[in-house]
């Protein structure tokens, strides 16, 4: 096992915490992770809904798909950091990957509800083993001086998936049929190898680095988890937005190809700002960075609001891409900095418990605003929904504001 070293205390079940900017083989190794199991939950994400909503379902059951998967995800995630204590990275991961793809072929025997629910369900546990062991092992790949870089360049690789397949994903699925869709669907199964590599690079059975000295005055125990809560409402509210746009983008527009270029501009958007809000971030104090992308979000999910009243039309294509490029901007720049505040706030120590809170905030957030605007949806219309959730987003500016009022 290698691994970049240092002159400090080392760690005796795995290599030492990279002294250096990059562990570059774990990176990439990381990457592939990423790439792959994202690419089977990016896929599906608009897919699965329209899925049961084909079989008879309405746009409440629809919404609560989506809900579940990220239901489950949420419940696992808090598991990840004892689990990869207990049996180590890379079976952690491995075995995540596997049950994230594994089930999405199996999609195909029916569109019954019930059923989908349950494959949604396994699906999710997969995803909150992927999500919490990713971000993790971004923070205890590098030092604490490139974070907010390798934060960014991994938001890249698993933000490329959302580009091409979450948009493809539901047009495909109308025009030539689900099964490609859930047979892409599948792909965490590729990244496993990948996965057994990574691990080979960080502390065997921590997510933490214990090479790190404890922060003088860092939060412990409950109060963690208590500093971690203003970034974790921001991003509740942001990702409850985002949520609800992908899950419903197929069904917000008139002809399906309006609501793949949508999901198209939304994550490219998203992914190019994470990547390069990242470095900026090194640079530029985070608190100073957060309240604008929150009014940000708010008016471009405004505008949202305001084309989707009806089902958007073609000669509506240039402010429909705007719109969700806009809020693409938004969705990405509040995930990469939330999450960098809640690793500053918890400390290099309890790297594992940041991720926790912060990927079950951001899957919290897009499963309830699945659910949220599908249910409001059924009585008062997809434009009402959207509204509602450009409001939430407002309501978060006083936490945003926090950081820097305290400067």
């Amino acid at each position: 096992m290698t691994g970049p070293r240092s002159s400090q205390v080392p760690v005796p079940d795995g290599p030492a915490a990279p002294a250096s900017i990059w562990s570059v083989p774990g990176m990439v190794a990381l990457a592939v992770v990423a790439f792959t199991g994202f690419s089977g939950y990016a896929v599906l994400l608009p897919v699965a809904p329209l899925w049961v909503v084909e079989a008879g379902s309405d746009s409440a059951g629809a919404g609560l798909v989506n809900f579940v998967l990220l239901g489950s995800t949420v419940a696992t995630q808090f598991a990840v950091p004892p689990a990869i204590g207990r049996w180590g990275w890379g079976r952690v991961v491995g075995g995540g990957l596997t049950l994230l793809g594994l089930p999405s072929v199996l999609h195909l025997l029916s569109g019954d509800l019930l059923y989908t629910l349950l494959l949604s369900a396994v699906r999710g546990v997969g995803f909150g083993v992927l999500t919490v062991a990713g971000s993790a092992a971004a923070v205890l790949l590098v030092d604490g001086a490139r974070r907010g870089a390798a934060v960014g360049a991994y938001s890249l690789s698993l933000s490329v998936p959302n580009v091409l397949l979450m948009p493809l994903g539901g047009w495909v699925s109308q025009a030539a049929g689900f099964a490609p869709a859930f047979w892409i669907g599948a792909l965490p199964l590729v990244g496993v190898p990948a996965a057994v590599v990574l691990a080979r690079h960080l502390p065997v059975r921590s997510t933490h680095d214990p090479r790190h000295p404890e922060v003088v005055g860092a939060p412990a125990g409950a109060r963690t988890y208590l500093a971690l809560l203003p970034p974790t409402f921001v991003l509740l509210a942001v990702t409850l937005a985002g949520g609800a746009v992908i899950t419903f983008a197929p069904q917000l527009v008139a002809v399906p190809w309006l609501g793949a270029l949508g999901l198209f501009a939304m994550g490219l958007a998203t992914s190019l700002t994470r990547w390069r809000i990242g470095g900026l971030s090194d640079r530029v104090p985070i608190d100073r960075l957060v309240w604008p992308f929150v009014l940000l979000a708010a008016v471009s999910l405004g505008g949202v609001a305001l084309l989707v009243r009806e089902p958007v039309q073609v000669a509506q294509v240039l402010p429909w891409v705007v719109a969700t490029a806009l809020v693409g901007v938004s969705y990405g720049a509040l995930q990469n900095l939330t999450m960098l505040q809640a690793f500053a706030a918890a400390g290099p120590r309890r790297v594992g418990a940041a991720s926790a809170v912060w990927n079950a905030g951001f899957d919290t957030g897009t499963a309830s605003g699945a659910l949220l605007v599908g249910w409001v949806a059924v009585g008062a219309g997809f434009g009402t929904g959207m509204g509602l959730t450009a409001l939430i987003c407002l309501l978060t500016l006083p936490l945003a504001l926090l950081g820097t009022r305290r400067r």
